[in-house]
């Protein structure tokens, strides 16, 4: 299964669609949004692509009860969870959470295989030792915005467990990647 991994959205309307087009063209079947959208209707721009779109607050938490309900709206393909999420999609258990230091916690549990994260706008794809003796990925695609960084979102392929850092100029247009 391909997932787009993004985060931090802050209300960019042009280079949240970039991203989750350029995902869709990819073969993404799902998104996964770490937080920081701000306004809910800011993820209206998703809806024409027809990918379930998992969604969780961070600290810009914007209208949450208007959230709940587009999600509540959606017929499953905006699923909001709060302030972290633990899901599974291809088999693989994914935590999801706004911010790194609480992401590196859940990934050194070895509960998960896949923990993702945002806030700092830093792009990041780490395996972590974890008290299982083994490893699980920390991703954070740093911010789609990009403010302060260059406009990031992470291609994941779950079944391989294998991850691209795509990157958007501040006009949407793709910049790197294959």
């Amino acid at each position: 299964m391909i997932v787009c991994i993004l985060s931090d959205s802050h209300d960019n309307l042009k280079l949240l669609e970039a991203a989750v087009a350029e995902a869709s063209l990819r073969g993404a079947e799902a998104v996964i949004h770490c937080g920081d959208v701000v306004a809910p209707s800011t993820l209206k721009v998703t809806r024409q692509f027809e990918l379930p779109v998992h969604v969780i607050h961070g600290n810009n938490t914007g209208d949450q009860f208007t959230l709940h309900r587009m999600a509540e709206k959606s017929n499953g393909q905006l699923n909001y969870y709060g302030q972290d999420a633990g899901i599974e999609m291809s088999g693989k258990k994914i935590f999801i959470v706004h911010y790194p230091h609480y992401a590196e916690a859940m990934a050194t549990t070895g509960e998960w295989d896949m923990v993702c994260c945002g806030h700092d706008h830093k792009t990041r794809i780490e395996w972590l030792e974890n008290i299982k003796g083994s490893k699980t990925v920390l991703v954070n695609p740093g911010t789609v915005a990009g403010i302060g960084a260059p406009a990031t979102f992470i291609m994941a392929d779950l079944d391989k467990m294998e991850f691209e850092i795509v990157e958007l100029d501040l006009a949407g247009i793709l910049k790197t990647g294959s």
